[in-house]
């Protein structure tokens, strides 16, 4: 058997490396099936044992990357790949394939698929194994569709925590549709420090929780990249409980949910979303405009431990300075309040918390929560190799949380750092991400699928 991972004692990132497709069946664990019950039994008909060498993984990730049919309307050739690099044509060298053969192979495949480490945070330490696969492909012409993404990226680690989610961003023939969703089960360690942007890193607790996610929405075109549409969002807190030392318990600012903290809680109803995207490719945008509202109503009537309402506001703006090779400045900032009602503790605003669990870098999930959250964040990206094989990027965050019984911002965090890019998959455009941030009081590094933003 082969567990390849890495543990970094310096932070709670767990990061791994990945296996094939063909190997996604077999990755299922007898000691978990207590836990996800029907869940498992639905999207695994049988549970097999987690084995594979390099040869299978090599073969595996061929198969995917260069071999799978596609049905559907075939990709439009661009002549510009021919010029740029990636693992896969590295790969391709290796075996002595030819390049101009294999880009024009490799174009006429709908869908296009990268099988690359990506980045877990398990509070409290210990090692993972991640199995991730993400597939990208167009519903429609090239030239009026925007890039669409399936990504599966179950990981667990071998104190018992299980990530298993599932995250679409489909986009209708000539945009006319947009389906997104992300659905996600979790047992899940939490460390949390209490409410407010003013805790000491030292006194926290670790919360036990399993945690169940729906969100799915289907938006329609109103106008030329202008959406409207409305889903349905859940969330589901149970078996909580507190491991660890919980001497610190007392001194953490909780407020009114101290007697409430361990309490199952569910959130559920209808959720309206507004999207305006200029954007063509989510995974590594080359310029563009993103602007998305999402309101919530959690309504007792559809099984929320109590009701409330929250919106969520997301801005992104990019600046393209060149055509031939990367060279882009962005802006990313989001607002994210609750306009009414009692929130569930692990419902609440905190950083390391939006939707795709991106914001942050530099800082703990979880390490600041209040009533209402402001993000910044500024990126610049840079090719480092004319064939767009590498480049590097620098970024800088800031945010603040509410204090819980002015709900004013009165504290604002900062974080900085820098990263590589390897791309992967130049007809798709993705890169593997690896990003150095630091804090005040915290150093991470954050191994990921794709741009952050």
């Amino acid at each position: 058997m082969l567990i390849a991972f890495i543990r970094y004692s310096f932070s709670d990132k767990i990061f791994s490396i990945f296996v094939s497709k063909t190997i996604l069946n077999q990755a299922m664990f007898p000691g978990y099936i207590r836990h996800i019950n029907s869940l498992i039994v639905i999207l695994y008909p049988r549970v097999l044992k987690f084995e594979f060498s390099w040869k299978k993984l090599l073969v595996g990730f061929l198969s995917l990357a260069l071999f799978t049919k596609a049905s559907s309307q075939q990709v439009q050739i661009d002549t510009t790949v021919t010029n740029q690099k990636d693992v896969i044509d590295v790969i391709l060298k290796v075996f002595k394939i030819s390049p101009t053969k294999s880009d024009s192979t490799r174009q006429n495949k709908k869908v296009q698929f990268s099988l690359v480490p990506t980045g877990g945070a398990s509070p409290g330490g210990g090692a993972a194994i991640v199995t991730a696969l993400n597939a990208a492909f167009y519903t429609g012409p090239v030239s009026s569709t925007s890039l669409s993404t399936i990504t599966f990226s179950p990981w667990f680690s071998f104190d018992g925590k299980l990530v298993f989610p599932i995250r679409q961003l489909i986009w209708f023939p000539n945009n006319k549709f947009l389906s997104k969703g992300d659905t996600r089960f979790m047992i899940y360690p939490q460390e949390t420090w209490g409410l407010g942007g003013k805790n000491e890193k030292e006194k926290n607790i670790i919360l036990d929780y399993n945690y169940v996610r729906v969100y799915q929405s289907l938006l329609k075109e109103l106008g030329k990249n202008v959406f409207l549409g409305a889903g349905y969002t859940l969330d589901y807190h149970y078996g909580l409980s507190v491991s660890e030392d919980s001497t610190h318990f007392a001194k953490i600012p909780f407020y009114d949910y101290k007697d409430q903290l361990l309490n199952s809680t569910i959130s559920s109803g209808p959720v309206l979303n507004f999207l305006i995207d200029t954007r063509r490719n989510a995974i590594n945008p080359e310029g563009g405009f993103y602007f998305s509202t999402d309101y919530r109503f959690n309504l007792d009537e559809l099984g929320s431990t109590d009701d409330w309402q929250s919106v969520y506001i997301d801005m992104r703006k990019y600046f393209s300075f060149s055509k031939k090779q990367k060279n882009l400045l962005a802006f990313w900032t989001y607002y994210w309040g609750v306009v009414n009602g009692k929130v569930p503790y692990l419902d609440l605003p905190s950083i390391g918390w939006d939707y795709l669990n991106h914001s942050g870098r530099g800082f703990q999930q979880s390490r600041y929560r209040g009533k209402h959250l402001l993000y910044f964040e500024t990126e610049y990206r840079r090719d480092i190799s004319k064939n767009g094989l590498w480049g590097f990027v620098i970024f800088s965050n800031l945010h603040t949380t509410s204090e819980y019984l002015t709900d004013r911002f009165v504290y604002w965090h900062p974080a900085a750092g820098f990263g590589v890019r390897l791309k992967f998959n130049k007809i798709s455009k993705t890169n593997i991400s690896l990003d150095f941030g630091f804090s005040k009081d915290f150093f991470g590094i954050d191994l990921a699928l794709g741009e952050i933003f």
